[in-house]
């Protein structure tokens, strides 16, 4: 009888524990982390542009995803195109401003799972110095002991798509498309003492 009721009070402590969990930290790996997004160019092609080698952090509670949270901060000087004068007329005026507005952030402000390993991230994307809620249609990749270097990390991949006029960046729309696809793929690392 003593020992079903210790048995009992560790299984109890041990649920209210992972129930009160703290979410871990996370921090992006810049080398393993990108948005890439693609415009229709005048009913011909599709173009595309990338960024990488950008910081963030992702709260992740495995227990409870919805309290989880990510924030992202991407230097707009950091834009590729495959192509140099395409990639500086983008930075300019007619688009990103990454003079005046240097910055591209995200920072979520709900999180609603929608499966086991997929959810709704909702936040703020500013963009051109404005900023407007965005959903990113989130799959999470992968979890667990990283088999290169070890410690924790996570693979996420998210989609969305934007109007890039909401931004203030609708030069030559509709002949070049308003409408942005986004594809983001991210990896990151547990923090150390996480």
């Amino acid at each position: 009888m003593l020992r079903a009721f210790s048995l009992g009070l560790a299984a109890s402590a041990l649920l209210s524990t992972s129930a009160f969990a703290e979410p871990v930290r996370y921090e992006l790996d810049a080398s393993h982390s990108q948005v890439v997004f693609t415009w229709n160019h005048l009913g011909y092609s599709e173009t595309t542009g990338m960024f990488s080698g950008f910081e963030g952090e992702i709260m992740f509670d495995e227990e409870s995803p919805e309290n989880s949270s990510v924030s992202v901060e991407i230097p707009a000087s950091s834009l590729l195109t495959g192509w140099e004068e395409r990639a500086e007329h983008l930075k300019g005026e007619d688009f990103f401003g990454a003079e005046a507005n240097p910055a591209i952030t995200f920072e979520s402000t709900s999180i609603e799972t929608t499966g086991d390993n997929t959810a709704n991230i909702t936040g703020d994307l500013t963009l051109n110095g404005v900023t407007k809620p965005v959903t990113l249609e989130t799959t999470l990749n992968n979890s667990g002991d990283y088999p290169m270097g070890g410690g924790k990390a996570l693979g996420f991949n998210a989609t969305t798509t934007i109007n890039r006029s909401e931004w203030d960046m609708g030069k030559f729309a509709p002949n070049v498309s308003d409408e942005v696809d986004l594809r983001i793929s991210v990896e990151a690392k547990a923090a150390e003492g996480e």
